[in-house]
């Protein structure tokens, strides 16, 4: 009798724990034992305590392949590498197969190839027999330690935490809403007497205001500290899930009967815990494509001039407040050729089209599109890759293709580090309220119909030169457009494509609540959220949208503009207000180029030169205030002119905008257009 059904079964959990983490060690050590024969002792060791613990649990298979293994190890010589690494890897299916409340059977043939291997010689090779040929299906999806009860509890935690973050930022936007009430009852004061009423009324909600925004900063400050010690917490290294990645593709190319040889980069690289499980299917999703169809077989590779041994990358590195992603082989390539041919027979694209390189992917991102006429057990270049570009998506992040015609294949997904609220542009299509990720959007600007135009069948939209994709979201949603709309410009899958709305209301960050499942088509809605006034909102899939609505982006050159005689940088943190602002000034003649941040804008600077600076005061990272410090700070800016376009009404807040250095201060509240035209004009010297 086995724990399994024994009166140790309670112990199988933390045996199941302590087992994964030696075979992190087991995956190491054997990857270095080649080049640290030293090493051979340290492995015994694991193999034994493993080995030792199995026995205890009556998990005879285990024990007897650690067994197996130890002894192998007892030569002067290592053991050849991959036989090694077939044994981790299949104590690691073991693993798991207890994991999952089944009992591991011996490996006879695994067994066979160690005790037939001569460590002694120094020099003997064994040539292992073949492996157990166990289905596809079988090893195509091993898992992640499943999530403890306390991964929920932080899983709770963290939402809770954005969400409190949300709702403090509705506290300071109803603060604002108070003293703008104040405002208005200040100007209705006069000489009559209720005037002294209404200045008492006034002065309290003047505290009232006050008070309320302390309180929103201490309460901001809160949950901001807690969300980044939460967030801290859901962060893991990457290794176990590297390594499972490694073990399958191992195990799925001797199915296949290829050599492969898998390296990996970046295990100490961390990643969101449920971004991490998020993305498990969907990576193993592409090292079954880069095993099946990627590389090719030894005959194959021989006839090609490579070696018989292909090679697989998997890597991940940080990118800032983001993780990169990548799994390269040097197979065959994409065959630009034969995605074609698919494409023509498919009807997609008409016989003697030659798609342009990005086109091709657009191809491949097509839902169900593959170039394989015949039907296998794993996965084809292409099949569901839509699939998994609408998971990075959803999780804000974006997926890239590379290729060398015989050379290889390199897939990219770059997600978030950690899952934090989405900003999304809150936008109104009739009656229909809907958010859209504001990361896929970088212009927002009125459409006009003379702008729209059809080429071959497909609308386009002319904007600044260019033929864009035009995707009008009323008529997919079966809804009657309004007279006047707004046009959203951005990049789906590193393509242009514009989206029409009737009006976008603002902008707010969000906590989107959805699923990035891989067996079923990207849904049209990427999740919903509430918005801080307690409102539901939908979140739609900007990636869904153009693929169900059969767009292909594409861009039409067009004579270039005529280049604008000054040159504005725009620092806003707000997205909406910075596109409101640049269309004012852009509408006046200036070119315009866009900061999010006071950092960004110093960036921009340094490396190009500007005429004037319009800047917010409120920004993340560093204020307008001590960003305007920064430029009269340095000779090279000193003269640099700067307007403050702020929120703060104040007499005290003007003063301390010319204190550090600003040359003009404007209030956003109703912000005189012709006016801040005429002082950058002026303060440009033209």
């Amino acid at each position: 009798m086995t724990a399994l059904n024994g009166e140790f079964a309670d112990l199988l959990p933390l045996f199941v724990g302590e087992a994964r983490e030696r075979l992190e060690r087991l995956a190491t050590l054997s990857t270095r034992l080649p080049h640290e024969p030293q090493l051979a002792q340290e492995l015994r060791r694991e193999l034994h305590t493993l080995k030792g613990a199995s026995r205890m649990l009556s998990l005879s298979a285990i024990a007897t392949l650690c067994h197996a293994a130890e002894a192998v190890l007892q030569g002067d010589a290592p053991p050849p590498p991959p036989l090694l690494t077939r044994v981790v890897d299949r104590l690691a299916g073991m693993v798991e197969t207890v994991a999952a409340g089944e009992e591991p059977s011996d490996d006879t043939a695994l067994l066979e190839a160690l005790r037939s291997s001569e460590p002694e010689a120094g020099t003997a090779t064994p040539t292992p027999a073949p492996p157990a040929t166990p289905t596809v299906a079988a090893t195509a999806a091993p898992t992640l330690p499943a999530a403890s009860h306390s991964s929920n509890v932080l899983d709770e935690l963290a939402d809770g935490a954005v969400a409190l973050r949300i709702q403090a930022r509705g506290l300071a936007r109803f603060a604002s809403r108070l003293d703008e009430l104040a405002s208005l009852a200040e100007q209705g004061v006069g000489e009559a007497g209720p005037a002294q009423v209404l200045a008492v009324l006034i002065a309290s909600l003047r505290r009232e205001a006050l008070a309320l925004e302390r309180s929103q900063r201490r309460l901001a400050w809160a949950t901001e500290s807690q969300l980044e010690a939460l967030l801290s917490l859901q962060m893991q290294p990457l290794r176990p899930f590297l390594l499972t990645l490694a073990r399958h593709a191992r195990e799925l190319a001797r199915e296949l009967g290829k050599d492969v040889e898998v390296q990996l980069a970046g295990e100490d690289t961390s990643l969101d815990r449920r971004i991490v499980h998020d993305l498990e299917e969907a990576m193993l999703h592409l090292v079954r494509n880069a095993i099946d169809h990627g590389i090719e077989t030894p005959e194959r590779r021989r006839a090609a001039g490579k070696r018989p041994t292909g090679t697989l990358r998997i890597a991940a590195a940080p990118a800032g407040a983001r993780v990169r992603l990548s799994i390269q082989d040097d197979g065959a390539g994409v065959d630009p050729e034969a995605v074609t041919a698919a494409a023509v027979a498919r009807g997609i694209v008409p016989p003697g089209n030659h798609p342009a390189p990005e086109e091709v992917l657009n191809l491949l991102l097509r839902p169900g599109f593959s170039t394989r006429r015949t039907v296998s057990t794993v996965s084809g270049r292409g099949i569901g890759l839509d699939v998994v570009a609408s998971v990075a998506s959803r999780l804000g992040g974006e997926l890239s293709l590379a290729w060398h015609a015989g050379q290889g294949t390199t897939v990219t997904l770059e997600v978030p580090a950690a899952r934090r609220g989405q900003r999304i542009l809150v936008a109104r299509v009739g009656p229909i309220r809907c958010g859209i990720p504001a990361a896929a959007v970088q212009r927002v600007e009125p459409l006009h119909a003379s702008q729209v135009q059809q080429r071959d069948g497909q609308s386009f939209v002319l904007s600044e030169g260019c033929l864009t994709p035009f995707l009008p979201l009323a008529a997919t949603l079966g809804i009657e457009p309004a007279p006047r709309q707004m046009l959203l410009r951005g990049h789906v899958g590193g393509e242009a494509v514009a989206v029409a709305v009737d009006t976008v209301e603002g902008e707010e960050e969000v906590l989107v609540q959805g699923a990035t499942n891989l067996e079923r088509e990207p849904p049209l809605l990427e999740g919903l959220a509430l918005l801080a006034s307690g409102e539901p909102v939908a979140v739609l899939s900007p990636l869904a949208l153009v693929s169900g609505s059969g767009v292909r982006a594409r861009r039409i050159a067009m004579p270039p503009p005529a280049r604008r005689r000054l040159r504005v940088l725009l620092v806003e943190d707000s997205f909406v207000t910075r596109e409101m602002e640049r269309r004012l000034l852009e509408d006046a003649g200036f070119e315009v180029v866009g900061a999010a941040s006071a950092p960004e804008a110093l960036e921009l600077v340094a490396a190009s030169s500007f005429d004037c600076v319009v800047t917010d005061i409120e920004m993340p990272e560093m204020d307008g205030l001590d960003f305007t410090r920064k430029l009269r700070a340095d000779p090279q800016f000193a003269a640099l002119p700067v307007v403050v376009v702020s929120t703060r009404s104040r007499r005290e807040d003007r003063l301390a905008a010319l204190q550090a250095g600003a040359d003009a201060y404007f209030v956003k509240q109703g912000l005189d257009a012709l006016e801040l035209v005429a002082v950058v004009r002026r303060l440009s010297g033209r």
